[in-house]
C-alpha cells in the first residue's frame, strides 16, 4: 500500500506489455493524492482527536446510554473505522505496488503504528458492549430501528464474549499487534525480494510460478527445481516466521480460552465449526472421485507413466498457448457479466476505465491477485499479475466479482458491508462460473470444449481440494507447534503428509517439493483463511445449479444477497434459493458438479 508518481517496469514487464496491450494501473488519488497530501494530514489529526474524544465521552458509560445515545456512539465508531480504513488502504495499496521500496514500507509501517496508538483507547468499546445484559441490549434495539440495523454487528461482537480478557490485557494485545505485523512484513519482503534464474533469465516469484503452466515440460521442471532451490536456501527464515506466528497465536488463544486454533477464524467467518467440518469431510471423502480420477486422466493425456509436481498445472498437449491480450480479456469477462444481467456489466465497467485495476507484472510488486474494498465511500481496487494466460482471464473474472460484490455491499456502511470470508468468495467464484459457461457455449469444437472443461476442473480442484489440503496442513502445523518448536524438516513432513493424500497415486514428488509450503501467504497473514475458498466454491456450485435449473427471479435474489454484505448470516442468505450449508448433502451437491465434468471428460475418451 504505497505511492509512486510514475509507472515502474523492467524490460521484461515492458516486453510483456507489448503483447498484452495497454495494461491499466491504479489511480490511488481517490484515496489520497500522495503521502504528503494535506487531506491525509487532516485525517490523521482528526483521527487522533476523535479517538481521544470518543474514549472520553463513552468509556465506562456504555451501559447508561439510551437507544439514541448508543446509536450516536456506534455511528461515531463507524466514522473512525472509515477514516482509519482509508489511510491504511492508501498506505497498503502503495506498498503492494512496490514492496521492495523502503520508503513505501516505512510509510505503511508509520501509518500502522500511528493508527494503533490512536485507536488503543477504543478497545473498551467492544469490551463494554459485551458486558451489556442481553435483555438490556434487546430492549434498546426494539426502541430504535436505526440502531436495530446494527444487530448483526452486535451479534458477531458478542460471539467473542466467552473469550474476552480484562480491559488492560485487551489493550496490551491491541498494542502488541504491530509486532505480529512486522513478522508478516518480513515474510512479504523476503518473498518479494527472492530472485530465481531459469534458463539464464532472472525472475521474481510470480514470473517463476507462471512457468509451471508452460507447455514446455523441461521449462516447468527447471522452474520447479529453481523454486525448490531458492525456498531451500531461505527455509530457516520461513520456518522462523511460521514458528513465531503460530506460537503467538497459541499464546493468545490459550489466554482467551479458545478450544481450538481454528475457533477464532470460525467466529470471524460467522460460521459454525460443524459446518466447516462437514465441508472438510465431504471434500476429503471426494478426493478419489475428483482429484485422483482427474489426475489419472491428465497423466494419460500427457503420455506419462507418473506425473511430477511440475505437471500438475501443465497445459494439455492440444491446448492453445496463444496469449490473451488485455482487450480480449476485458471483453470476455464483461460479455459474460452483462449476459447474466446488464446491471452486472454496468457495475464492472468503471474498474476498467477509472484506474481501479493494476494489472501488469512489475518488479517488486506483490504476487497474486486481490480486490481490496478500501472504504465504503470510495471504491474497491483490484490487483492482478496479468500475463495473458486463460487462467489469468479467470482470475480477472474472479477479482472483478469481488469488486462488484464490494460495490453493492457498500451501501450497508462501514460496519455492515464486510462479508465473512465464507461468503466473500460467492460473487468472485460465481463471476468465474459465468465467464467459464460463456466460453463453453461458444466453444468451436469438441477439443476446445475438452480444454475448457479440463481447465475448469483443474481450477475447481485447486480451489476445493488443494485449499482443504492446505487447511489440513495448517491444522497439523498449529497442533504440532503447541507441542514445541518446529524445525524446517518438521514442517516439510507435515506438508508432504497432506499432498499425496489429496493429489493421489498419479504423482511422484521431486526432492525439494517438501518446502513449497513456504510461499503461501495465507498461512502467515490469515491462518485458516483457506477453507473459505472451498466453502465459496461449493456454495457457488450449489447456487449455480439453482440458476441453471431456471429458478424464477434468481437474478434479483442474487443481487439482494450481494447487497446484504455482512448484514445476514449464511442461513438467511441462502434460504431464498432453497439452500442450507448446514445440511451435509449441500456440499455433495457442489462436489457433484465437479464430478459430472470429469464424467464428461472421461466420456470424451471413448
Amino acid at each position: 500500500m504505497l505511492n509512486l508518481p510514475f509507472p515502474v517496469r523492467d524490460a521484461n514487464a515492458a516486453r510483456g506489455a507489448d503483447n498484452l496491450g495497454d495494461l491499466p494501473e491504479w489511480d490511488l488519488s481517490d484515496l489520497y493524492t500522495g503521502e504528503d497530501a494535506p487531506e491525509l494530514a487532516r485525517d490523521l489529526d482528526w483521527l487522533e482527536g476523535e479517538c481521544a474524544a470518543f474514549a472520553a465521552d463513552y468509556e465506562g458509560n456504555l451501559g447508561d446510554l439510551d437507544a439514541a445515545g448508543l446509536l450516536t456512539c456506534v455511528e461515531r465508531n463507524e466514522k473512525i473505522s472509515a477514516i482509519a480504513g482509508r489511510i491504511m488502504s492508501f498506505a497498503g495499496l502503495r506498498y503492494y505496488q512496490l514492496t521492495t521500496d523502503a520508503d513505501r514500507a516505512k510509510f505503511m509501517s508509520d501509518m500502522q503504528e500511528k493508527i494503533t496508538i490512536f485507536t488503543t483507547p477504543l478497545v473498551f468499546f467492544t469490551l463494554e458492549l459485551n458486558r451489556l445484559e442481553d435483555d438490556h441490549l434487546a430492549a434498546l434495539l426494539d426502541q430504535n430501528a436505526d440502531l436495530a440495523r446494527y444487530a448483526p454487528v452486535f451479534r458477531r461482537i458478542r460471539a467473542m464474549k466467552p473469550y474476552q480478557l480484562s480491559d488492560e490485557l485487551e489493550k496490551f494485545l491491541h498494542d502488541l499487534g504491530v509486532v505480529g505485523d512486522a513478522w508478516e512484513r518480513l515474510f512479504d519482503e523476503t518473498i518479494a525480494g527472492l530472485t530465481f534464474t531459469v534458463d539464464g533469465e532472472e525472475l521474481n516469484i510470480e514470473g517463476t510460478l507462471n512457468l509451471l503452466t508452460e507447455q514446455d515440460r523441461a521449462k516447468r521442471e527447471a522452474a520447479s527445481r529453481e523454486l525448490a532451490r531458492v525456498f531451500g536456501e531461505n527455509i530457516k527464515t520461513f520456518a522462523r516466521v511460521h514458528n513465531t506466528q503460530s506460537k503467538e497465536k497459541e499464546i493468545v488463544d490459550r489466554w482467551r480460552g479458545m478450544p481450538t486454533a481454528q475457533t477464532g477464524r470460525h467466529l470471524s467467518n460467522d460460521v459454525e465449526p460443524e459446518v466447516v467440518e462437514a465441508l472438510r469431510e465431504a471434500v476429503v471423502a471426494a478426493y478419489p472421485k475428483l482429484s485422483h480420477r482427474y489426475y489419472e486422466l491428465k497423466r494419460k493425456w500427457l503420455g506419462l507413466d507418473k506425473m511430477q509436481v511440475w505437471d500438475r498445472n501443465a497445459p494439455l498437449p492440444m491446448e492453445d498457448t496463444s496469449v490473451v491480450n488485455w482487450a480480449q480479456a476485458e471483453k470476455t469477462v464483461m460479455d459474460a457479466y452483462a449476459a447474466f444481467d446488464p446491471r452486472m456489466g454496468e457495475l464492472a465497467a468503471p474498474f476498467f476505465s477509472k484506474g481501479w485495476i493494476d494489472a501488469a507484472v512489475k518488479p517488486g510488486k506483490a504476487p497474486g491477485a486481490f480486490s481490496h474494498p478500501t472504504v465504503t465511500d470510495v471504491h474497491p481496487y483490484v490487483m492482478l499479475n496479468y500475463l495473458g494466460k486463460p487462467r489469468d482471464v479467470m482470475t480477472l473474472a474472479h477479482e472483478l466479482g469481488h469488486g462488484v460484490h464490494q460495490v453493492l455491499a457498500a451501501d450497508q456502511g462501514e460496519m455492515l458491508s464486510s462479508t465473512p470470508l465464507t461468503l466473500a468468495e460467492t460473487a468472485s467464484v460465481f463471476g468465474e462460473m459465468l465467464t467459464f459457461r460463456k466460453m463453453l457455449d461458444v466453444a468451436e469444437s469438441p477439443e476446445q470444449r475438452k480444454i475448457l472443461l479440463a481447465g475448469k476442473v483443474e481450477d475447481m480442484i485447486n480451489t476445493v481440494i488443494r485449499q482443504i489440503a492446505f487447511y489440513d496442513f495448517e491444522c497439523k502445523l498449529h497442533a504440532a507447534r503447541r507441542e514445541g518448536e518446529l524445525t524446517p524438516d518438521d514442517i516439510n513432513a507435515l506438508w508432504m503428509s497432506v499432498q499425496a493424500e489429496s493429489l493421489g497415486p498419479a504423482f511422484e514428488y521431486m526432492d525439494g517439493y517438501e518446502t513449497f509450503w513456504a510461499y503461501i501467504p495465507h498461512f502467515v497473514h490469515s491462518p485458516f483463511y483457506v477453507y473459505a475458498y472451498a466453502f465459496g466454491d461449493g456454495l457457488v456450485n450449489a447456487l449455480y445449479s439453482v440458476y441453471a435449473a431456471g429458478a424464477e427471479g434468481f437474478e434479483e435474489k442474487y443481487f439482494d444477497m450481494l447487497k446484504a454484505g455482512g448484514s445476514k448470516h449464511h442461513k438467511e442468505l441462502l434460504a431464498p434459493f432453497g439452500l442450507d450449508a448446514s445440511d451435509p448433502k449441500f456440499w455433495d451437491k457442489g462436489l457433484s458438479m465437479i464430478s459430472e465434468m470429469i464424467d464428461e471428460l472421461e466420456a470424451m475418451e471413448g
